[in-house]
């Protein structure tokens, strides 16, 4: 098998760890991209070296600022090489009703979920097109397919990640590079996991499923995605979520 570069931005929280470990498993060599003002990148490597995941490359920068986009791409390419998987999964929430949701709060969504994948594609897709081949995955949700009271921020972000999903395929398809989203449903992350009892398990009863999606699940379809037998997959989404919602 080829070994290629996969860049996961997003990469030290829980969903980002583990499309991290599943890619690695798939052989490639990761490049975690991190927030350097909430991230632990020494801990996080720590932890991931200890677990059998060695030789990871760390760099830092908002996603959200273009520029910032550059440079991390830019220090990337020069510890690990050419960027040949990009997996777009940095994401934030800043749940409100939209009666009282403030500008700053759509802003800040709007701008890491969703103006991150135009940031962070636009530093590796053309270099992509010219070595004929490229995989860029990006990370939605549900509630960007179905809507969710209290996210209409973070709903239209993801939505908008299907989108730009579609549209960036379709331009895509001719130069050998797919582009393709997953939307998954309610993960069981360290995040999820800390919710109240009682709400936690409210949202496991509104699984078909009963039960949370396992991390590695997410991080399973990222490395099919990432590898040569999805090659005539482009513009789609997948939707991993216990049967929560059919599109």
């Amino acid at each position: 098998m080829t070994q290629r570069v996969a860049l996961v931005t997003g990469a030290m929280g829980g969903l980002g760890t583990a499309i991290c470990q599943e890619l690695y498993r798939a052989g490639h060599k990761i490049v975690a991209a991190y927030h350097p003002e909430f991230d632990r990148p020494d801990e996080w490597t720590k932890e991931m070296a200890g677990a059998g995941f060695a030789g990871i490359v760390c760099v830092a920068g908002d996603v959200s600022v273009f520029d910032a986009c550059v440079a991390l791409v830019a220090e990337a390419e020069a510890q690990a090489g050419a960027i040949d998987i990009l997996v777009n999964n940095a994401g934030i929430t800043r749940d409100r009703l939209f009666a009282k949701l403030e500008p700053s709060q759509w802003d800040a969504v709007i701008s890491t979920n969703l103006t991150s994948l135009f940031n962070m594609s636009k530093q590796v897709s053309n270099k992509m097109a010219g070595r004929g081949w490229g995989r860029i995955i990006n990370i939605s949700s549900v509630n960007g397919v179905k809507g969710q009271a209290g996210q209409t921020n973070y709903a239209a972000a993801k939505a908008g990640v299907i989108g730009f999903t579609k549209a960036l395929a379709a331009e895509l398809a001719v130069k050998g590079v797919t582009v393709n989203a997953i939307a998954p449903g309610y993960v069981a992350t360290k995040m999820v996991m800390s919710i109240k009892p009682d709400v936690l398990q409210s949202i496991i009863d509104s699984v078909p499923m009963k039960r949370l999606a396992r991390p590695e699940e997410i991080g399973g379809a990222c490395a099919y995605l990432a590898s040569e037998l999805a090659g005539f997959m482009t513009g789609a989404t997948l939707n991993i979520n216990g049967g929560l919602y059919y599109q």
